[in-house]
């Protein structure tokens, strides 16, 4: 439970860096498009960049801390044993799920984008690192869900 402590640490505080270099980059947008008169090129782009780190990440740290959106109703009227029955099959569909299409589909998808060197309009950074994020929080909530089915045992 150390590394999951430390994990959480890292991940909330990547999320508040995220956030608050978001806040500042569209206050700067803000900024230059009312009062300087001539909007700044790259903060739409870095902004949707911000956004996109900031929702898959986030979902992983949600996920981890077990505070997603769930529906309760079949597990609430079961008994004991089943409700531990149907957390272990949920947690093994979420693992499923992360890994077939957040870890393979997503370093499919970086992949792609690496060999195709395809590069971001205005900041000219590589998308394979603003796809990076998928695979990472893929990876992130298999260990957290991994853990969780341990703990269910």
């Amino acid at each position: 439970m150390v590394l999951r402590e430390k994990i959480d640490n890292v991940l909330s505080k990547a999320l508040i860096i995220i956030m608050s270099v978001m806040v500042v980059n569209v206050l700067w947008q803000v900024f230059t498009r009312f009062v300087v008169g001539t909007p700044s090129s790259f903060t739409d782009e870095l902004a949707r960049y911000l956004m996109i780190w900031l929702g898959v990440l986030g979902a992983a740290y949600v996920s981890g801390r077990n505070m997603h959106v769930a529906i309760d109703v079949l597990p609430s009227r079961s008994s004991r044993p089943v409700q531990r029955r149907l957390h272990l099959l949920v947690y093994g569909l979420i693992i499923l799920f992360a890994f077939a299409a957040m870890v393979v589909g997503g370093i499919r998808l970086v992949y792609i984008t690496f060999l195709l060197g395809q590069h971001s309009p205005a900041l000219q950074i590589p998308l394979a690192f603003v796809y990076m994020v998928i695979p990472l929080s893929g990876l992130l909530i298999i260990y957290y869900k991994v853990s969780d089915f341990i703990k269910t045992l």
